[in-house]
């Protein structure tokens, strides 16, 4: 099938589904509807591939494994005497864009193409029900109707703090962050969330002086232990890290010039760029949710089959990060296959199994969610920690160990610093959460995700035994910890 778009293509058209977003949430939802053999329009505003692949985690992750093999290296003896010069940043930023494919998204186009769906290019509106208007660049107008069901995937975009100055000052997201190739001396960071300890591991590891701001904990929904370690680590690599600081005001009198910041201490310190990481809002002011009665702009409530719950019908879906229940690009694609499973199957009239841990229905939403911050140390956790499990009514039993008392976390690194948490369910003898923070854990993440997700007892995972000497030998640690504790 063809890409479509411009005044040859003005017309009207039906398919079986309409994608709104061709990054990966809707890349999959298309390749499992069309796996159940329904036809698919996918209509992109910006590049195919969306934030995920040219302003997120692929450019991101490009970036920081440079610095952070850089500091591998330097923990081990022997290799270290062998980095002589600093990094090479024009490198480092040709790898990015080698793995962004220079934001070129030909290539993506012809992934979308190829699962036999058509691609439009534009600004897609839903106008009432099943009913979807594009709009291109040239001001050509095509209709899209739906058969059987839309498809919001269209992500999310930073959101900025309503601040004096902060239009003059021009500030930073995620998207100049990792889209940018030249290394500001002065750097100030706002928020200890993920993309901001990320951005500042990245930009101090490439030779920045990077200050972080944050009005609490660093990394503040994982375990307390995750950002004690997270900002030790940062603190030794150079970074300016500030907790319970917040910026009142921002000053930028030239436009090439220094941004003085104003935070609630007094104190105002001068950078030359400053970057906000303070959360999140989605990406759906222009798509016209009003047309079915929901406000322009907001979050999409959704069932476990990704079905928006406030529209009539059964036809609206929403997956990603517009509906909030994971800002991440896996927990997305995991929600849009399960919505694609379940739009061929009510498309079909077949049964749909959306019990808990069914095939239609985004359980692990709630129960198994896995992230990793690529920051030095590493932070990954699944599941709940032990203060959100205690908040849900379970009874707990915390279990901790360091995670060099494995052999191969010392094999690993010289001087290996990390830990290791389970949240063990006392009643029913399960995880209901794992966190490791440590150089490489992001490897460790997904034998934990099995663990939670799975609900594997306790007394069958002490079968499932490590090889020596790996740093997965600490699960035998932490559950022989837990039968101490529990005498």
């Amino acid at each position: 099938m063809s890409e479509a778009g411009g005044d040859k293509e003005a017309g009207t058209a039906t398919y079986d589904v309409i994608v709104l977003g061709a990054g990966p949430v809707g890349q999959n939802v298309t390749d499992r509807a069309r796996a159940g053999g329904l036809s698919v329009a996918v209509v992109e505003r910006e590049l195919v591939g969306g934030e995920c692949s040219y302003w997120a985690c692929v450019p991101s992750k490009a970036l920081l494994r440079p610095v952070i093999a850089l500091a591998d290296v330097h923990r081990v003896d022997g290799a270290r005497q062998a980095v002589t010069g600093r990094i090479d940043s024009e490198r480092v930023f040709g790898r990015r864009n080698h793995y962004v494919s220079d934001w070129d998204d030909s290539g993506q186009a012809e992934a979308v193409k190829s699962m036999g769906a058509d691609l439009f290019r534009g600004q897609g509106r839903i106008d009432g029900p099943r009913r979807v208007t594009v709009t291109s660049d040239d001001g050509a107008r095509r209709t899209l109707t739906a058969r059987h069901a839309v498809a919001v995937a269209t992500g999310s975009l930073p959101s900025l703090p309503d601040l004096p100055g902060i239009q003059e000052a021009r500030p930073w997201t995620n998207r100049r962050g990792t889209d940018s190739s030249n290394v500001p001396a002065r750097l100030a960071i706002v928020g200890g969330g993920g993309v901001g300890v990320e951005m500042a591991t990245l930009w101090q590891g490439l030779g920045s002086q990077v200050t972080l701001l944050a009005r609490r904990a660093l990394l503040p929904r994982m375990e307390p232990v995750a950002g004690e370690l997270l900002e030790r680590g940062l603190t030794e690599a150079g970074v300016d890290v500030r907790i319970g600081r917040q910026v009142t005001a921002l000053r930028r009198p030239q436009p090439q010039g220094p941004v003085t910041l104003t935070l609630d201490d007094g104190s105002e310190p001068e950078v030359d760029e400053i970057l906000f990481a303070t959360g999140r809002r989605p990406a759906t002011d222009d798509i016209g949710l009003d047309t079915v009665g929901l406000t322009p702009g907001s979050w999409l409530d959704v069932d476990t089959t990704c079905l928006v719950r406030e529209v009539d019908g059964d036809w609206l879906y929403a997956c990603g990060d517009v509906n909030h229940r994971a800002l991440l690009t896996h927990q997305g694609k995991y929600q849009a296959r399960t919505a694609g499973d379940a739009i061929a199957a009510r498309a079909a009239g077949r049964p749909l199994d959306d019990a808990p841990w069914g095939d239609h229905a985004t359980t692990a939403d709630q129960h198994a969610v896995p992230q990793v911050f690529f920051t030095d140390p590493e932070a990954a956790a699944v599941g709940l920690t032990a203060a959100q499990a205690a908040r849900a009514g379970h009874r707990v039993r915390t279990v901790d160990v360091p995670l060099n008392a494995a052999q191969g976390a010392n094999l690993f690194a010289d001087g290996y610093r990390g830990h290791a948490r389970l949240v063990v369910d006392e009643d029913r003898g399960i995880l209901l959460g794992v966190t490791f923070v440590g150089p490489g854990v992001s490897e460790l993440l997904h034998s934990a995700t099995v663990a939670v997700a799975g609900e594997v007892p306790l007394k069958r995972l002490r079968h499932a035994i490590a090889c020596f000497p790996t740093v997965s030998e600490i699960w035998l640690f932490l559950l022989a910890a837990y039968q101490r504790e529990r005498g």
